[in-house]
Order: C-alpha cells, then sequence, then structure tokens
C-alpha cells in the first residue's frame, strides 16, 4: 500500500472531512489531539495529514509536498493551482457575493471593490462589462464600505448575518462554494489506485 499525504486546513473543515474518512472506513484514531500539531501520522492507514492554512492547501498540492489535498472552491479559482478536482465533498458550503450598503449604486467612474478575493472579483466584473479598481483587504471586509473606501465588497457569506449586523446587503451571488477533494497530478498517476479507492469511498459519504 503506498502511502499518503493529505493536506487539510485546519478546524471545521479538517473536523468535517475527518468524520467523513472515517465513515468510508478508514481506521483512523475516534478523537485526534490537536494541540500545535502541524503534521499527524496514522500508521496504521500509511496517512499522514499536513495541517494548513485553508490559502496554502493548493499550493502544497501543486508542489507535491501533498499527494491530495480538501480545499474550498473560493481558494481554487482564487489562485488556478495546477491541480486535480476529484471531488465535490459538500462540507462548509457557502458562496461568494458582492455587497454593500443598502440603496447605493457604483461609482461611474472605477468604483471600487474592497475584497481579499482579487482575482474572483476582477473577473467577475470584467465579465459583466465592469471597470473596478480592486483592493485588496485580508479582513474585516465589512468596515470597506461603511467608511467610504469602496462602493462593494466581493466576499464569502456564510449566513449572511454578518453583512446584516454592519448594515449591508447583498448585491450579486458571484459563485457557490464548497469543500473539494485536490490531486497533485503527479501523485495522481503514480498513486492512482490508492487514490481512487479514497474517492470511491468518500462518494459514498457525500451527502
Amino acid at each position: 500500500m503506498k502511502a499518503l499525504t493529505i493536506a487539510m486546513p485546519k478546524g471545521r473543515i479538517f473536523e468535517e472531512a475527518y468524520v467523513m474518512l472515517q465513515e468510508a472506513g478508514f481506521n483512523l484514531p475516534e478523537e485526534v489531539e490537536m494541540t500545535r500539531k502541524l503534521m499527524i501520522e496514522i500508521p496504521e492507514e500509511q496517512i499522514s495529514f499536513i495541517l494548513a492554512k485553508p490559502m496554502d492547501v493548493p499550493v502544497y498540492v501543486e508542489h507535491g509536498v501533498a499527494d491530495i489535498g480538501i480545499a474550498g472552491k473560493d481558494v481554487l479559482l482564487e489562485q488556478a493551482r495546477t491541480v486535480h478536482e476529484l471531488l465535490d465533498l459538500k462540507i462548509s458550503e457557502c458562496y461568494i457575493a458582492s455587497a454593500g450598503l443598502p440603496n447605493t449604486t457604483m461609482n461611474e467612474i472605477a468604483p471600487r471593490i474592497a475584497t481579499k478575493y482579487p482575482n474572483i472579483a476582477m473577473k467577475y466584473y470584467k465579465g459583466i462589462g465592469e471597470q473596478v479598481e480592486i483592493i485588496e483587504l485580508n479582513g474585516s471586509i465589512e468596515l470597506a464600505p461603511m467608511i467610504g473606501l469602496s462602493d462593494r465588497i466581493v466576499d464569502i457569506v456564510s449566513t449572511g448575518r454578518t453583512l446584516k449586523e454592519n448594515g449591508l446587503i447583498e448585491y450579486e451571488r458571484i459563485a457557490e462554494v464548497s469543500s473539494r477533494l485536490i490531486a497533485n497530478p503527479v501523485s495522481y498517476r503514480m498513486k492512482s489506485e490508492r487514490i481512487q479507492d479514497l474517492v470511491t469511498r468518500l462518494k459514498k459519504c457525500v451527502k
């Protein structure tokens, strides 16, 4: 049996995906002692987990330090890495939307869009024929329209509560997001049997 290295985001996605792997029949410990560990070895299954920031998972997979990974569709759309997308796990479902203050129109001359997804935002607005200026932010995106930094924001929406609490409304739904199983192209060829077995088993657990 060929060993597999799986890159996973820490937190909720790891927990949900870990339960799916258990449901798929992988012999994994009931609970994983998370502490501050960045790597977890499961010798019985010849599986190693690399715990990473969500944005780093496709990087590890593309460069082959992980054979496969679990990454949000938002990260895959933003980064356009050279990886194979194998399966939609349908976990951590949400979507990317544009939002802003109610009853406001966008500035006619180069409206400003604040986002941590500059590529997704640029591609979307280009696609609808809007020339925009992208302002890249990493946190508290909702603040941008409130302080006059941007006309709109482009961000992940889960329940919409954060938008509501900050007096913003949704304008356009841009893309659906869920966690995807991805593979390094070389690993996919070299370990195809092992990876295909994992995909087949996980498919049965997708709800």
